[in-house]
């Protein structure tokens, strides 16, 4: 697939950032300037402007031009003590009730054929591939079908990495935070350091701190404080778990409603061989139908399968096949849309 212009002039202006070419302060290259160097149209670097700009390489100063906000670490430890305001959910955004029903009735009719002997402990095929391909389409994820676990909900897949993990560790999680994730691990035996939020993710000083060796965060929009991090605090996460051998749980909850041309970066992205990937369709689809899937890195796979592999999947054949036919058919992309362009209206009325 040919990547698009603007991403890669993104890429090319990303990747001056994080190395220091354009340091943090510092004014970037205008939109026009750009443009000649890159060989493309104005329109195009102001894409990719805009993308630097949602995750936080750079900002807009009017009538200045664009300026880095990308660092290392907190230039500020002040954001320990800033008030965090609770957010409230975002409301029920169940799929469009004809479009489930035809899908359901569709795989009802091919079902016969479709089924497997046996169910795989990882899940449907048909789901791991959809799921995949999906990844590869809109988050630029080159993950292999083996890597993803299909379970019912995330709760279960918290509770499947207890197992997977160990419990001789310490599990860092943010505060505030969602209260079932702490409330799962501690059930599973496992001991639970709550590391304060900034408004901008886990604050530097709570993560030199911490002896945890795995990191539960939700990156892109986290309850209730609403907390997203920016690329200054992913890029630290992952230098965070490589300096200290540890394994970074990344809780992608409702990254799809992202309103920007492009969803933010994530961190497995940034490092597929520490993070380990989870996301749910109870947002997207469904809170009913309780599917979750993660990604495990190559290494941790291999435990998966020689320790966990008893393990049959949690959901049933027919609803993991509906939601494949909701995936390949371009059902569930479409319904994101529609969602994405209504929220927006929304707010800018």
């Amino acid at each position: 697939m040919k990547t698009k212009a603007y991403i890669t002039v993104y890429k090319h202006i990303q990747q001056k950032i994080i190395h220091g070419s354009y340091a943090y302060g510092n004014k970037i290259p205008s939109k026009r300037q750009t443009a000649l160097e890159e060989d493309v149209s104005v329109i195009t670097v102001e894409h990719a402007y805009e993308l630097l700009v949602d995750e936080g390489y750079i900002e807009s100063k009017q009538r200045s031009g664009y300026f880095v906000t990308y660092r290392e670490g907190d230039v500020f430890e002040s954001d320990i003590h800033d008030e965090i305001k609770p957010v409230e959910e975002n409301g029920r955004q169940d799929f469009p009730v004809t479009v489930f029903a035809k899908a359901c009735r569709k795989v009802l009719t091919l079902m016969p054929a479709q089924l497997p002997n046996h169910s795989e402990g990882k899940g449907n095929i048909q789901l791991r591939n959809a799921i995949a391909n999906y990844l590869r389409r809109t988050r630029d994820l080159d993950v292999d079908s083996d890597q993803i676990i299909i379970g019912a909900g995330s709760e279960y897949l918290y509770s499947l990495l207890v197992d997977l993990l160990g419990r001789s560790r310490i599990y860092g999680v943010e505060f505030p935070g969602y209260e079932k994730i702490k409330c799962i691990y501690r059930a599973g035996g496992v001991k639970v350091d709550a590391l304060q939020l900034g408004k901008n993710g886990i604050v530097s000083s709570e993560l030199k701190r911490t002896p945890a060796t795995i990191l539960h965060v939700t990156p892109y929009h986290s309850f209730p404080s609403g907390s997203t991090t920016d690329a200054s605090k992913r890029r630290e996460y992952i230098r965070w778990a490589q300096e200290r051998d540890a394994w970074i749980i990344e809780d992608d909850y409702e990254s799809e409603f992202t309103h920007s041309i492009k969803t933010a970066e994530t961190l497995y992205s940034l490092d597929p061989s520490i993070v380990i990937y989870m996301n749910t369709f109870t947002k997207t689809i469904s809170s009913s139908i309780r599917i979750g899937y993660m990604i495990l890195p190559r290494e941790l796979l291999k435990n998966y399968e020689q320790t966990q592999s008893f393990r049959s999947c949690t959901v049933s054949e027919y609803m993991q096949l509906v939601v494949a036919e909701l995936l390949n058919n371009g059902s569930f992309e479409r319904n994101l849309n529609r969602i994405r362009r209504k929220r927006k209206s929304n707010e800018e009325n």
